[in-house]
């Protein structure tokens, strides 16, 4: 196939975005639009005159897709992609995947039975900086990983039918599974509902992975500074992932604590007297990154996929894997924060 055909369900917030960059890859066609919003339509008609538009998604199905990219409000997301997989169309799915486990399982089942992509929409594993931190990571650079800790924290933005948590922290959560190639064993989370009532705004969610490995997430909708922060520490150095830095999204320190034998070499101490902690303050470098928008790389990516059927980067199976870690998080909220085993 020379172009995919594409179609894209909902074109709110986030929509403009995905369509204007399946506009500009050399290998889609976007054909039709979807929204129950007149004005947005119109909005969508005026820039891209060539593009059908229309409130019913059904009408999509009469036009010949190959593909359709669903950006609706998450409760919708199960039945829309249920639906469009059923008539044979190629699917990718914005963020939350779904907002109930099974789901994804019966989207992934349906995907598999009938030979076609489905994709998870974890933009932020597309991003460059993130890839860079993923090699830091798999390069044992760092040394042994100790723990990780996410800040997503801005002011408003309050979506009114999904919590902190599926909104914000959901981001953090696949860049945890990305960068460590590995899911969680337990969960724990606390929060707050400060504005709206049953709306938690702000979320602080605890991961235990396999090896030790401790990750703490901050995620809120209250904080008067937008934060987009990764920090990553390890027994050798330390990296911080700043998306909102412009000229250092990535700086590696090489920094830590040393233990010191003052007895022997043999590095094994009996009592606090026979060794001491030396602070390691050395060099930091900033690791040069060539940008690329990620929404276009996460785009590109399922055109190829669909053209050479290559299994996504991010495919049902991870957004499974997302929206699984987030329910057992909901469970902890409702629980006060009791840890959660996160079955696999």
């Amino acid at each position: 196939m020379s172009q995919i055909k594409v179609g894209v369900i909902g074109c709110g917030y986030w929509g403009p975005n995905l369509i204007r960059n399946f506009v500009e890859i050399p290998t889609s066609d976007v054909l039709a639009v979807a929204d129950l919003r007149e004005e947005r339509l119109s909005h969508i008609k005026t820039r891209y005159p060539q593009v059908t538009v229309t409130e019913d998604y059904r009408d999509l199905f009469t036009l010949g897709l190959d593909a359709v990219v669903v950006a609706t409000p998450p409760a919708t997301h199960f039945p829309l992609a249920r639906d469009c997989l059923r008539h044979g169309l190629h699917v990718l799915v914005e963020k939350p995947f779904t907002l109930v486990s099974r789901h994804a399982e019966e989207l992934i089942e349906l995907a598999e039975a009938r030979g076609l992509i489905l994709m998870a929409g974890h933009t932020f594993e597309y991003n460059p900086a993130v890839r860079a931190l993923k090699r830091i990571v798999d390069s044992g650079e760092l040394g042994q990983i100790y723990y990780i800790d996410a800040v997503r924290v801005n002011l408003g933005l309050f979506q009114p039918d999904l919590n902190v948590l599926w909104d914000l922290a959901s981001h953090d959560v696949s860049i945890l599974l990305y960068i460590l190639s590995r899911a969680p064993i337990a969960v724990s989370a606390q929060g707050m509902a400060c504005v709206f009532d049953g709306i938690h705004d702000i979320v602080y969610l605890n991961l235990v992975f396999p090896g030790d490995v401790l990750a703490h997430l901050h995620a809120s909708w209250l904080d008067p500074c937008k934060v987009r922060r990764v920090t990553v520490v390890g027994s050798k150095k330390m990296v911080v992932y700043d998306d909102v830095s412009r000229d250092a999204k990535i700086v590696v320190y090489d920094k830590g604590i040393d233990k010191v034998n003052i007895t022997d070499s043999l590095g094994e101490f009996e009592s606090f007297g026979e060794f001491q902690l030396r602070v390691r303050a050395g060099d930091m470098y900033v690791p040069e990154i060539d940008f690329v928008e990620p929404l276009k790389v996460e785009c590109a990516h399922f055109i190829d996929c669909i053209v050479n059927g290559k299994k996504p980067l991010t495919d049902g199976e991870e957004g499974y894997g997302v929206v699984k870690i987030l329910e057992g998080a909901q469970t902890s909220l409702e629980k006060g924060g009791a840890p959660v085993e996160i079955p696999w």
